[in-house]
């Protein structure tokens, strides 16, 4: 699922293509993932794009009030906002409208300049939803800091005021919104610190060190236009490229970068939690899944082939053996 900097670069994207631009109509296909279809359907045409925000892991298209009535701000006719999760596989970009339809393209916003910004979404796990100016509110209420705008003092105390697992923690959206598994990992080993630790027994200088890694490595990824996985790809249809400078996550059974520890990994909070056991020293009695280094699993996997070999004859048990004659 993108994380932060993954939504990040595709709201940036968007910035520089749909802002600005007015909604002329809506076509919608498959709907099991959209809130109220028929209040997008009836809502959208007329608004123009004002703003496209990040919020956590989903967008906010910010809508001015319909076309001729900008000067109303009550009911529907008030500014309002389309949500935008992107799930799994969730992407949205604009292109022009004369393009055919990819497969797997569930809503299209005609524009006035000739472009549409559609949304496609091979598994349907994403989320769109007409958010008026009273339901936005509530929408919002419940979520926590954001990573990169968070200070020290107050990233501290969200941490050390509660006797969960750090990595749980740090996924938890109403402890801080945006941060998923792969940068809770990264940061977590940048930190040296071990996904499984209490976040009651971190010291305040810990807690700085995390604050600080989590920051650098997702500004860093933003940058890089975020980690593609599998299927994420920014607004152009390029991949991201932070995946090239993973220190920990999905890396198990190689070497640890900083010490050449194999990396391992442990289930924590639901999670693959990839670590290095010697940087990251775990809780007493903590268990990690058992890896082995990933060139020997690579090596065990492909049977050895040597040429010229032949395998000895098997004799029954108990028959004697036949000795070779000698002049």
């Amino acid at each position: 699922m993108p994380e932060l900097p993954e939504v990040e670069t595709v709201a940036r994207g968007l910035r520089l293509t749909v802002l600005g631009r007015r909604i002329l109509s809506v076509t919608l296909r498959k709907t099991d993932f959209i809130d109220d279809p028929s209040l997008i359907e009836r809502h959208l045409p007329g608004r123009r794009i004002e703003a496209v925000e990040r919020y956590g892991k989903f967008m906010l298209l910010r809508l001015s009030a319909p076309q001729g009535e900008e000067n109303s701000a009550n009911g529907d006719n008030a500014p309002a906002a389309l949500l935008v999760h992107l799930g799994m596989t969730g992407h949205i970009a604009s292109t022009a409208a004369a393009q055919p339809w990819e497969k797997h393209t569930h809503a299209s916003f005609a524009l006035d300049d000739g472009r549409e910004l559609r949304y496609t979404d091979a598994r349907r796990f994403g989320r769109l939803a007409y958010l008026s100016a009273e339901l936005l509110p509530a929408e919002l209420e419940g979520f926590g800091a954001d990573p990169l705008e968070v200070t020290a003092e107050e990233f501290a105390t969200r941490i050390r005021s509660r006797h969960s697992r750090i990595k749980s923690l740090l996924l938890d959206q109403t402890v801080l919104r945006g941060v998923g598994n792969i940068y809770a990992d990264e940061s977590l080993w940048r930190a040296k610190i071990h996904p499984a630790k209490l976040g009651s027994s971190i010291n305040k200088n810990q807690a700085v060190v995390l604050h600080r890694a989590l920051q650098d490595i997702l500004k860093k990824a933003i940058v890089m236009r975020g980690s593609s996985i599998s299927d994420f790809v920014d607004g152009d249809g390029q991949p991201g490229e932070y995946q090239q400078h993973h220190r920990a996550y999905g890396r198990e059974g190689e070497k640890c970068y900083r010490c050449g520890t194999i990396i391992r990994r442990a289930i924590v909070a639901g999670r693959s939690s990839f670590f290095c056991p010697k940087c990251q020293i775990g809780p007493r009695g903590f268990l990690a899944i058992s890896s082995t280094p990933r060139k020997s699993r690579r090596e065990s996997a492909t049977p050895v082939r040597k040429k010229n070999v032949k395998s000895p004859v098997k004799r029954p048990k108990g028959a004697a053996r036949i000795r070779p004659r000698t002049k």
